[in-house]
């Protein structure tokens, strides 16, 4: 059962995979979703974010901390390094003009061009077809962040802790 469950999840996932690159949504920046997710209405989801060290992960890579640590690995300038940016600034290859917004929105709901117009908004079904991902379970969740939070720095990932710090639902109507 267990493996008819994970090739399912395998099938779906690179439907979903699929589906989103056949299509060209591109990403529009925190700005566009500050619009609606700053109210208490919407769950205050971009003050949450901009208050939170993902919103900061991009500049903290000129932090003398960020030097020393890439020194130690033989990193002369982390804000350059691929190495660094691929979790500091996740969207560097397909948007490098986002660097600025550290771990942005869309590094974890997908690119928002054709999701973000109130009338899709509105619909999380019609939202999710036109790119926004969302995740069924804490399971999911936990295997987006682990992206970047397996052992990063050495340092071991508590997700219950972690997502508590950062959770950002739209409250139940």
């Amino acid at each position: 059962m267990k493996k008819i469950l994970l090739v399912l999840f395998m099938v779906i996932s690179l439907f979903i995979f699929f589906s989103l690159f056949a299509q060209n949504f591109t990403y529009v920046g925190a700005s566009k979703c500050k619009i609606c997710h700053q109210t208490e209405k919407q769950g205050m989801q971009f003050p949450l974010w901009q208050n939170s060290g993902h919103s900061k992960s991009f500049a903290a890579l000129s932090s003398e901390k960020a030097l020393e640590i890439g020194k130690s690995i033989g990193i002369e300038k982390p804000a350059e390094s691929p190495e660094c940016l691929k979790c500091h600034a996740s969207l560097h290859e397909k948007a490098p003009e986002l660097d600025p917004e550290g771990v942005t929105c869309e590094v974890c709901h997908g690119p928002g061009s054709e999701y973000r117009k109130l009338n899709i908004m509105k619909d999380k079904e019609l939202s999710a077809k036109n790119g926004l991902i969302l995740y069924g379970s804490p399971e999911a969740i936990n295997t987006q962040c682990l992206t970047c939070h397996r052992n990063a720095h050495g340092k071991t990932f508590d997700f219950p802790t972690s997502w508590e710090k950062v959770k950002h639902p739209v409250p139940e109507k």
